[in-house]
C-alpha cells in the first residue's frame, strides 16, 4: 500500500498540483491539498484498497479540499472565480498528465507552470527555488542545500516567492513573443537543475532520481516543440539525453562508478543517438550557446568506445570555449579536469589550485573530490587523501560518499 502511494506522488504529484494552481490560483492552497489528499490516502487505501484510478482519486480528493478552502478565503471576487473553475473541473481531468493545446502553444499545466515560476517580477533565486520545489518536487531542505542556506531561509524566500505570484496576479500560462524570449533562458536554468538533482541526487539513498530526470527530458521535449527555430532548446534537451544515457552504468552494487570505469554496454545507445542528432541539428542553426557546447561534449564522451578513446584535446578546447560564454567556478573546474585528461595533470592541477581561491566551492565536494584525483595522479598521496576528507565532510549523497570513503581508505593504506 504505502508503495503504491508512493509511486503515485513521484509521478502525479507535480502534475496535480500544477493543475490545482491553475484552477485556484493559489501555490500554497494547492501544495497543502494535495498534501492533506496523499495523507488521506495512506489512511483510507489500507483498508478501502487502491482505487482502480489512484491518481484521479488523489486529483478528486485535494480538488474537494480546495474547494472548501477557497469558500472560507476572504477576498470575495477571486474566491468566487477560484470556485467557478474548481468545482466545474474533473478531479480525475486535474490529475491526468497528458498533453494540452491552447492558445498559448503545446503544452501541458506542468510547463506553464515553469514559466509562471520563472516570471521575470521573481528573483533568480526565487525563480529557480520555486520551481525545484513545485515542479521538480524536492523539499525545502534539499534546496536550501542547493543554494547552500538555511533551512528556515529557503522556507521564507518560498513564502514570499508565492505569495508575489498571487498578489501580483502573475497569469498561469506559457507566454508568447517578446515575452517567451524574455523568459525563456530562466526557464532553460531550471530545468536543467531540476534535471541534475535528478541525476546526482543531493540527498536520496539513491544517486539517481529517474523521475525527475524523465520529468525534466518530458518537459525539455515541449520546449523544442514550443520553440522549434531555438537551438539551446535542442542542445538542452541534447545535454539531458546525452547524460541519462549513462544511467544504467553509474550505480553498480551500490557504489558510484566513475564514467572512465563504467561499462559502455550498458548505455544507452538510443538515447546517445538521438542526443547526437539534436547537437548537430542545434550547431547548424550557427547561434552557439552553453547548452550546445555541454551538448557537444557530452557527445565526445558517448562516442568514445574505450576510455582511452575519450578525445581529451577536444573536449579541453570546447571548455575553453564555454567559460568564455559562462565563466562560472564550475565550468572552470571542469576545463581544469578536461586539461589534466588531455595530458598535463600538473597544469590541470595549477588551474584547480586558483580555483581554491573561490569560497563558493569550499562546500562543493566534487571540487575537492576532482583536486584529490589530481593529486593522485601525480603521486602525492598525503595530500590527495587531505582533499578526499573534505571532500567528505561536505557530501551530502550518501552513494557518493561510499564512493570518497573507498578513494580515501586507499590513500591511506600501506603501499
Amino acid at each position: 500500500m504505502l508503495v503504491a502511494v508512493e509511486r503515485i506522488y513521484r509521478d502525479e504529484r507535480a502534475s496535480i498540483v500544477a493543475s490545482l494552481i491553475r484552477l485556484c490560483g493559489d501555490f500554497s492552497v494547492a501544495e497543502d491539498v494535495v498534501q492533506d489528499a496523499f495523507s488521506r490516502a495512506m489512511e483510507r487505501w489500507p483498508e478501502d484498497g487502491v482505487p482502480p484510478n489512484p491518481a484521479g482519486w488523489i486529483a478528486t480528493t485535494a480538488r474537494r479540499r480546495a474547494i472548501d478552502r477557497v469558500r472560507r478565503a476572504k477576498r470575495y471576487r477571486e474566491k468566487e472565480e477560484a470556485l467557478a473553475r474548481l468545482e466545474s473541473a474533473d478531479g480525475a481531468v486535474a490529475g491526468a498528465t497528458v498533453t494540452l493545446a491552447g492558445e498559448d502553444g503545446p503544452h501541458d499545466d506542468r510547463l506553464r507552470l515553469m514559466f509562471t515560476c520563472c516570471h521575470p517580477a521573481l528573483a533568480m533565486e526565487a525563480q529557480i527555488a520555486l520551481t525545484l520545489r513545485v515542479v521538480g518536487g524536492l523539499t525545502t531542505r534539499e534546496i536550501a542545500r542547493a543554494f547552500m542556506v538555511a533551512d528556515t531561509t529557503m522556507g521564507q524566500r518560498l513564502v514570499r516567492a508565492k505569495r508575489k505570484i498571487r498578489d501580483a496576479g502573475i497569469p498561469f500560462r506559457v507566454p508568447v513573443g517578446p515575452a517567451l524570449e524574455d523568459r525563456v533562458s530562466a526557464v532553460f536554468r531550471v530545468l536543467y537543475l531540476v534535471f541534475n538533482e535528478g541525476y546526482a541526487a543531493t540527498e536520496s539513498e539513491d544517486l539517481i532520481r529517474t523521475d525527475l530526470c524523465d520529468e525534466a527530458i518530458r518537459l525539455a521535449r515541449l520546449l523544442v516543440e514550443l520553440m522549434p527555430s531555438e537551438a539551446e532548446a535542442r542542445g538542452l534537451l541534447a545535454l539531458m539525453l546525452l547524460h541519462h544515457a549513462r544511467r544504467k552504468a553509474r550505480v553498480q552494487g551500490g557504489g558510484l562508478v566513475l564514467l572512465e570505469e563504467q561499462d559502455r554496454d550498458l548505455w544507452d545507445l538510443e538515447a546517445i543517438a538521438e542526443g547526437v542528432a539534436l547537437v548537430e541539428e542545434a550547431l547548424r542553426v550557427g547561434r552557439v550557446g552553453a547548452y550546445q557546447i555541454q551538448a557537444a561534449i557530452a557527445a565526445l564522451h558517448d562516442g568514445a568506445a574505450r576510455p582511452e578513446e575519450t578525445d581529451w584535446g577536444q573536449i579541453a578546447a570546447l571548455y575553453t570555449v564555454l567559460v568564455r560564454i559562462e565563466p562560472s567556478a564550475v565550468v572552470r573546474l571542469n576545463r581544469a579536469v578536461a586539461v589534466a585528461m588531455a595530458g598535463d595533470p600538473r597544469e590541470g592541477l595549477a588551474l584547480l589550485d586558483e580555483l581554491s581561491e573561490d569560497s563558493s566551492l569550499e562546500g562543493y565536494h566534487l571540487f575537492h573530490a576532482a583536486r584529490a584525483d589530481l593529486l593522485r595522479r601525480v603521486g602525492r598521496v598525503g595530500e590527495s587523501a587531505d582533499a578526499y576528507t573534505r571532500a567528505l565532510r561536505v557530501c551530502p549523497n550518501p552513494v557518493e560518499r561510499r564512493y570518497l570513503e573507498r578513494r580515501l581508505a586507499e590513500m591511506r593504506s600501506p603501499r
